[in-house]
């Protein structure tokens, strides 16, 4: 690999581990969100490094991005949605609270 592609895989390499540090301390849902997104950000990028240096007449790996982008999208409203009914519900968003919801 030439090191143009490395410049662009660093930046995702460091995407994906800030969106794991953020997924795995934060307890806010919103935060986790934002966390999960970065990480699907990431995965897109290196999807289309990988396209363009190792297939450059193929467009596969640009579509599965744009693909996953729409994807992560309706995931990024659904769970807008949820979030919002489980905050009117329990007036609050902590990951820990929301164990009481069960009963």
């Amino acid at each position: 690999m030439e090191i143009k592609a490395i410049m662009l895989l660093v930046p995702a390499l460091i995407m994906f581990c800030c969106g794991v540090y953020g997924f795995i301390t934060r307890r806010n849902m919103i935060a986790i969100l934002i966390s999960l997104e970065l990480m699907l950000n990431a995965v897109d990028i290196n999807f289309a490094v990988f396209n363009r240096y190792l297939w450059p007449d193929a467009m596969e790996g640009m579509f599965f991005t744009l693909f996953a982008i729409a994807i992560a999208a309706a995931e990024t409203a659904l769970a807008i949605a949820i979030i919002i009914n489980l905050y009117r519900s329990a007036k609050n968003i902590d990951v820990r609270d929301l164990n009481k919801l069960k009963y």
